[in-house]
């Protein structure tokens, strides 16, 4: 079989594709990018919420809850990712601040190891507005 010379590399592509019955997948959307980064925060956050008890409640309290407040930063950094509403964004900033200072003063109260001493994630490359989405002032 020859291939014709005027034959461009996408319509060879789309040809091969077309033959074989497989199609071309488009890139993911920031909702499905948002999706992928919300569900891995969850799957993160509830296998280390199911921590086994040791029968000090203070220890076992702020075991399930330091996995619960990281989820919500991890979400909250998938809101800055790929979200558009600034008003959104910033309580998306705000809970990232409260949650990393609510899991050091947990961690202060029961004597145990604080994290390294890291700049809050919450500049994170934001995306140009879309029009006709509505926007906080």
């Amino acid at each position: 079989m020859s291939i014709s010379k005027g034959l461009t590399a996408p319509l060879l592509s789309a040809a091969i594709l077309a033959a074989s019955g497989l199609r071309a997948s488009a890139p993911p959307s920031p909702a499905d990018n948002f999706h992928a980064a919300s569900d891995q925060a969850m799957a993160v956050m509830m296998k280390g919420m199911d921590a086994p008890p040791t029968g000090d409640v203070d220890h076992d309290f702020v075991a399930m809850m330091v996995p619960h407040h990281q989820g919500a930063i991890d979400m909250a950094i998938a809101e800055l990712k790929y979200g558009r509403d600034e008003h959104l964004r910033r309580i998306a900033q705000e809970i990232i601040v409260d949650q990393q200072q609510e899991i050091a003063a947990m961690r202060l109260a029961l004597n145990q190891p604080l994290p390294p001493s890291a700049p809050a994630p919450t500049t994170v490359t934001t995306r140009p507005p879309t029009a006709g989405v509505k926007e906080s002032p």
